[in-house]
């Protein structure tokens, strides 16, 4: 593993958990899994990500359940295939908490040094990866290497006119490997991502914001956590104002994002306060909130407001804002450009096409987020040991996991700035709930080897709990045989059809429930119950759609077609055909630009191939 970001952690503990002996290299040993952005885990999508992580035996979201600060459940005005939960972490606790459990592996070590150059060996057409070189003159060999350099390829950072190269602020780019990596032919972007000030909390008048408590009942990313109990602390909600407007577009022309400085492409879902004011002149104001990076530091994120102005322009703006008139700056905000792999050049494997045994995961793949990268890391681990035990690749389809998109959209459609992830791109997100991201992979997590006994044992306690109390609402005349059960006011059978109606809830069963299952039942169990009831309709629909998605995806392309003599496809259809190399025609179907008329020739000639009749 070639960086120890979240990409990193996640796809060197896999590997490790699968009995590989694997190294992680970085730079840096005390800043494992650095949240060089919000310390915050999960977020709307990002959330399912997280437990989708977990569902397979990730850690991500263990870590963020030990060391979070504050938790909410978000979009709960919505239906609960967008529920989405997130955590404020104790930054500095959450790097020890990961190097600790990483360091635990028996079969992982991780390795403080810079990696110079990627070993190669010539097969033909192709190239084979056989280790690493590190600056320090170290040689490590490997039949699989997994690059997850986060904004460190060439890295170079902007605050106003002032620009110097780093990874992060104060660390080191990864030159060398970015040299290297340029050179191997593969087609690249320049992106840019950036950080927010952080204000020392102690010269910030708090009696002058909205505070913005935790939830009550803190939803856990993790199926191992039963519950978090430990006191949460307050973020508190700010706006800009017509004095920050001003500051801004006064000083607009000494702004690296327009006086050409910047060349990299930002994420349009997350853009700089400048971009908001410029792109957005109707609005009178921007939210912000105030969040701290832990528990033992003054340190406070300021949450939207992302920039590189000027340090003495970020003064202006921060002093704009009631209440942080005095509010010391501690860092300012800065911006960082970095190389990326245009994602076409990887297989669903996230392996690199025509490189045997390299596989890239994470930033460098054109992805913005800590979760993002997590899942990356994890499916890159699943296929690196699925490579080097001769096994087929492991590949989470659409119908699937948020995860199965992500990777199906950058293989297939590239990225023209940072990918993040929203549910609105999943088209079967009813089935897709954070509730159930257990029963689509954690079979899968288990039959690879990265599910552990106890997760099983969980796991399984859970389905059994659900199967009863489905079994009871189904007939509903006794509890466990016994005897006759007595209904809370305003509840009669037939309870399903009861459950159906949305003012009513499960939970005033749990009495009757609990003598169903033998015992305590889980929140969380009742939820998922009640969800699947409730939309069963709509769950069966979406259902009956993915099947026909799995169709579509069972049409496989054979590896080596020729696009190039199908007739009846424009050029550039079939450019953008050979461009990709999609492995089915469902793929081939979500390229930009490829016409569903064009998906029917393509079709009738994979049936005119598999009789043999068309010319190859």
């Amino acid at each position: 593993m070639i960086g120890a970001g979240h990409a990193g952690c996640e796809a060197a503990r896999a590997c490790a958990r699968m009995g590989m002996r694997t190294a992680l290299v970085t730079m840096n040993l005390d800043l494992i899994a650095q949240m060089s952005c919000n310390p915050a885990v999960g977020g709307i999508a990002k959330g399912h990500l997280v437990r989708e992580i977990d569902a397979l035996g990730g850690v991500m979201g263990e870590v963020a359940d030990a060391v979070g600060i504050q938790f909410r459940l978000l979009n709960t005005s919505r239906g609960p295939a967008v529920w989405s939960p997130r955590a404020q972490c104790d930054k500095k606790q959450y790097r020890i908490e990961m190097r600790a459990r990483l360091e635990k592996e028996p079969n992982l070590r991780i390795v403080q040094a810079e990696v110079a150059e990627l070993l190669f060996e010539n097969n033909g057409n192709s190239r084979k990866v056989k280790g690493v070189t590190l600056c320090d003159g170290r040689t490590l060999h490997s039949e699989a290497v997994i690059v997850t350099t986060g904004t460190f390829l060439n890295g170079l950072a902007h605050v106003g006119e002032k620009k110097y190269r780093c990874g992060r602020n104060g660390e080191p780019a990864s030159d060398l490997l970015g040299l290297q990596l340029r050179g191997l032919g593969l087609s690249w972007r320049r992106l840019k991502t950036g950080t927010p000030p952080r204000l020392d909390g102690r010269t910030i008048d708090w009696s002058r914001f909205e505070p913005q408590p935790g939830d009550p009942h803190p939803t856990p990313f993790s199926f191992l956590t039963e519950a978090i109990c430990r006191p949460q602390v307050l973020c508190h909600i700010a706006y800009t104002t017509e004095a920050t407007r001003l500051a801004i577009m006064e000083a607009i022309g000494r702004s690296p994002l327009y006086s050409g400085q910047i060349e990299g492409v930002g994420p349009r879902y997350c853009p700089s306060l400048e971009d908001k004011f410029v792109k957005f002149p109707d609005k009178p104001r921007h939210q912000l909130f105030l969040e701290p990076e832990g528990l033992d530091t003054y340190e406070v994120y300021v949450n939207g407001m992302s920039t590189s102005m000027p340090v003495d322009v970020q003064v202006q703006m921060v002093a704009s804002i009631p209440g942080l008139e005095r509010a010391e700056i501690i860092r300012p905000g800065y911006a960082i450009e970095y190389d990326a792999v245009d994602p076409r050049e990887l297989s669903h494997s996230l392996e690199v096409k025509g490189i045997r045994g390299l596989f890239l995961a994470g930033q460098i793949n054109g992805t913005s987020g800590y979760e993002e990268a997590g899942c990356q890391g994890i499916m890159a681990a699943l296929n690196a040991c699925a490579r080097l035990k001769g096994r087929d690749p492991v590949v989470i389809g659409r119908s699937e996991g948020y995860t199965g998109i992500l990777i199906d959209d950058l293989v297939t459609k590239g990225i023209d700035e940072p990918y993040r992830m929203f549910t609105s791109r999943a088209e079967y997100r009813l089935n897709l709930r954070i509730d159930n991201a257990d029963e689509r992979l954690t079979p899968l997590g288990k039959e690879l080897g990265l599910v552990t006994d106890e997760r099983w044992r969980i796991y399984q306690k859970k389905q059994a709990h659900k199967r009863k109390i489905l079994q009871f609402l189904e007939n509903g005349a006794r509890a466990n045989g016994a005897g006759p059960v007595e209904w809370p006011e305003g509840v009669k059978p037939p309870l399903k059809e009861w459950l159906k109606r949305p003012e009513n809830r499960l939970d005033v069963l749990r009495s009757a429930l609990e003598k169903v299952v033998g015992g305590p039942v889980a929140r969380e169990v009742l939820l998922s119950v009640e969800t699947e009831i409730k939309y069963d309709g709509y769950i069966a629909q979406q259902q009956r759609q993915a099947a026909r998605l799995r169709e579509a995806e069972g049409r496989r392309i054979p590896a080596g077609f020729s696009f190039d003599k199908i007739p009846g496809l424009s050029r550039e259809i079939r450019e953008k055909l050979a461009r990709v190399r999609p492995v089915s025609l469902g793929q081939a179907a979500r390229i930009p630009g490829v016409t569903p008329a064009a998906i029917s020739v393509l079709d009738c000639y994979l049936t005119l191939w598999a009789e043999g009749r068309a010319e190859q």
